[in-house]
């Protein structure tokens, strides 16, 4: 394993892109589902990039990379479809002390973005280390079809209820309430009262759950 698979906070940290076409914006597609600060550097952006920075989802400076430029940022993606201009950027970003990716250039990156499954909170990573791009897409489409788009619902109405689950004994019992809610009780109710059904049937589980905890034992 060349490549470690890790999940990196960036919530409200800067990130940065140089480049401002094509490939540029399919990287910016997958940044905007972060919470990161996102900047991109470019001389002559296209039009999505610039309606992207009028509407404020991220910072755009119209001119070419200079040193000092992505001092501080979580990463740094180069991005501008010229090998002589991404590394000349890649060289000052890792001078500014920033991880790179040199898009499409697996041998001078110092990290590679998986093929991601979303389905926010839960994201599932596909990587094969550059060396199987057409696999790694044909497992994401496969999951992509396994994993319904209601599994993030679940997972972040049960996140918010995690304090309140505490109150089930830890170990096999609490594993079994929320085995219940993921497997049975959560999907049943999303598809007969939708979203809003959710809070009131995890509070009938957790009843149920603590019902089963504290009833006596019996000897025969």
């Amino acid at each position: 394993m060349k490549h470690f698979p890790i999940f990196l906070a960036v919530e409200g940290r800067p990130i940065v892109v140089s480049g401002g076409g094509e490939a540029a914006l399919a990287k910016l597609r997958l940044l905007m589902k972060t919470e990161a600060r996102l900047t991109v550097i470019a001389a002559e952006p296209i039009a999505e990039i610039a309606a992207l920075a009028a509407e404020g989802k991220l910072t755009l400076i119209r001119r070419t990379q200079q040193p000092g430029d992505a001092a501080g940022a979580a990463l740094f993606y180069a991005a501008n479809d010229d090998p002589v201009e991404d590394g000349r950027v890649t060289a000052l970003a890792q001078t500014d002390g920033a991880l790179t990716n040199w898009v499409d250039n697996l041998e001078k990156s110092q990290f590679i973005t998986p093929a991601i499954v979303d389905r926010d909170p839960v994201t599932v990573a596909i990587g094969t280390e550059g060396a199987a791009p057409v696999l790694a897409r044909a497992i994401k489409a496969d999951l992509e079809e396994r994993l319904p788009a209601s599994l993030g619902i679940l997972a972040r109405v049960g996140k918010a209820f995690r304090a309140a689950a505490d109150a089930v004994p830890m170990g096999q019992r609490r594993r079994a309430f929320w085995s219940d809610y993921y497997f049975r009780a959560g999907p049943q109710t999303l598809e007969s009262k939708g979203e809003d059904g959710l809070d009131d049937a995890l509070g009938t589980l957790l009843a149920q759950h603590l019902g089963q905890s504290d009833q006596p034992g019996r000897v025969t």
